[in-house]
């Protein structure tokens, strides 16, 4: 691991990003471009004291999930990613694995959308980036995580929809990845959530017997949070041109009160992301 250039690398990363590049606002008190550390590392899901070991060549070695999660706060190129992955001693995803890096154009329109909850996933559920207000919405997924995993084995998650809601999500989940399963049937990380989803739930296996099969369209969902009230929202599925990956978009109807609500959110839920006073 060549530290000395790792931190001179993610320096230089963090100097050429302004706060509009990752839907943050200015603020006041910059005295220098770029981001501030702490909002590297709160987009990258860690703490400020590790991201600041890395600048300062003197952090751990990085996980290849922390690497990718870096790459992804510093909206990193494909080549970029690499370079990072080869500065820690890693060799950078491949194959299969590419599609999990999303393009920084993707990134960027995932951060314009400042009053829409939105992420971007795999196929199969496996969230990569979300924005503030996804997280508000649904709470914080970490990269990696698969939202159908969460739907069957989270008992928190129940709470996130109507009970009355719960059979058509679940059939909605199961059906889309039967889909994608059989699309591909020699891609394993697909097959291995089944293999395991089967093996911890039974809600899931007795849909998966029923061999429905749906891909994700756009539909409308009600969500419940426990500040804001009820929230129904219009859903869209976009995909992009980088294989296996879905550009998900929540929006709410104006005039209605669901619209009224999600600005309230927007208004609490982003209090956290908004970076402490104080130079970096």
């Amino acid at each position: 691991m060549n530290r000395a250039e790792l931190a001179d690398f993610l320096r230089r990363g963090r100097a050429r990003l302004d706060p509009a590049d990752v839907g943050l606002t200015a603020g006041s008190r910059r005295r220098t471009p770029g981001l501030r550390r702490e909002e590297v590392a709160a987009l990258a899901g860690m703490s400020v004291d590790y991201y600041t070991r890395l600048e300062q060549s003197r952090g751990p070695r990085p996980s290849r999930q922390m690497l990718g999660a870096l790459a992804r706060a510093l909206r990193l190129s494909g080549d970029e990613r690499d370079h990072l992955f080869h500065l820690v001693g890693e060799e950078p995803p491949r194959a299969a694995g590419e599609s999990t890096h999303v393009r920084p154009g993707l990134l960027l329109i995932l951060d314009r959308l400042h009053d829409a909850p939105a992420m971007v996933m795999t196929d199969y559920g496996d969230v990569l980036a979300q924005n503030a207000l996804s997280a508000a919405l649904s709470g914080e997924v970490e990269p990696g995580r698969n939202v159908v995993r969460r739907f069957f084995t989270a008992p928190r998650s129940e709470a996130l929809f109507p009970a009355e809601d719960r059979a058509e999500h679940a059939r909605s989940h199961v059906a889309n990845l039967r889909a994608v399963t059989a699309a591909r049937p020699d891609d394993p990380v697909p097959a291995a959530l089944v293999a395991e989803l089967l093996a911890t739930s039974a809600e899931f296996a007795e849909l998966w017997e029923t061999h429905e099969v749906a891909v994700r369209r756009a539909a409308t969902k009600r969500f419940l949070h426990p500040i804001v009230g009820m929230l129904e929202l219009d859903c869209e599925f976009l995909l992009s041109s980088e294989a296996n990956q879905l550009l998900l978009v929540h929006t709410a109807r104006p005039g209605t009160a669901s619209h009224e609500r999600l600005q309230l959110l927007r208004v609490v839920g982003l209090q956290n992301m908004t970076p402490a006073a104080g130079t970096r």
